[in-house]
């Protein structure tokens, strides 16, 4: 008898990928939402990058993702060319077939990336529209695949950023406020909206199930491959290990 259920959002990825095998190491069914299938996963619900919000919204995974995790139970594998609404579409229809009515207990969007480049950029669009993809298409899909199939007191978890936040006190209430770096305008605009949406989320009557907890990390910089292919000078003993965030 499996300890849990959670859904992993981009379980494919360098973060996703070690987020579900600590998961499964501690007997919980997992699934994925993703550009590919998950191995690991329970179940898998494969998007289409290229649908739209909406289409994608609608597909199932233990992992949401563009691939196939291999140690979820399940995966939804998301196809990059639907948009918006055909992803959601994608993933909603997805997660109903496969979790049969039951619920999850959490459901982590660990989904995205980063692209540089201020308003005189060649590519400034295309990077806008890149990380708006990335992150905020798959924060909304999460926060309404959690407002369909989380449990009441269950954990809805997505991606923010720490160099764009600045903790400020008042009275017993700490406050952040959100600035966006010059240098990567697209990243910041996105992931000031997921802060946004957190925000919104872990509110009164933002349609998750009752006594749900929505919380969102704020990582500096992960030790993945990819980053210590472009920053290979860095100190990696400073960044944050990929497990450290798992557990």
């Amino acid at each position: 008898m499996s300890a849990g259920k959670v859904i992993i959002y981009g379980g494919r990825g360098a973060l996703g990928s070690v987020i579900v095998k600590h998961f499964k190491a501690n007997n919980f069914w997992v699934g994925t939402i993703d550009l590919a299938k998950s191995d690991e996963a329970d179940t898998c619900v494969v998007v289409n990058k290229e649908d739209n919000w909406a289409a994608q919204t609608t597909a199932w995974v233990g992992t949401i993702d563009l691939a196939k995790s291999d140690e979820a139970d399940t995966c939804v594998v998301v196809n990059k060319e639907d948009n918006w609404a055909a992803q959601t579409t994608a993933v909603i229809e997805g997660l109903t077939a496969a979790l049969g009515g039951e619920k999850v207990d959490a459901i982590i969007n660990v989904a995205g990336g980063w692209a540089g480049g201020n308003a005189a950029s060649k590519d400034f669009q295309k990077s806008c529209e890149t990380m708006w993809g990335q992150s905020v298409w798959s924060s909304t899909i999460t926060a309404q695949a959690a407002a369909l199939f989380l449990k009441e007191g269950g954990l809805v978890t997505l991606t923010g950023a720490r160099q764009l936040s600045k903790a400020q006190r008042y009275s017993k209430v700490i406050q952040y406020t959100t600035s966006t770096p010059a240098g990567m305008i697209g990243y910041g605009m996105a992931k000031a909206a997921v802060h946004q949406l957190t925000q919104s989320l872990a509110q009164e009557k933002s349609g998750l199930p009752k006594g749900s907890t929505a919380v969102a990390i704020l990582p500096t910089t992960l030790d993945t491959p990819m980053n210590r292919k472009w920053m290979a000078g860095a100190d990696f003993s400073t960044w944050t290990t990929l497990e450290f965030v798992a557990e």
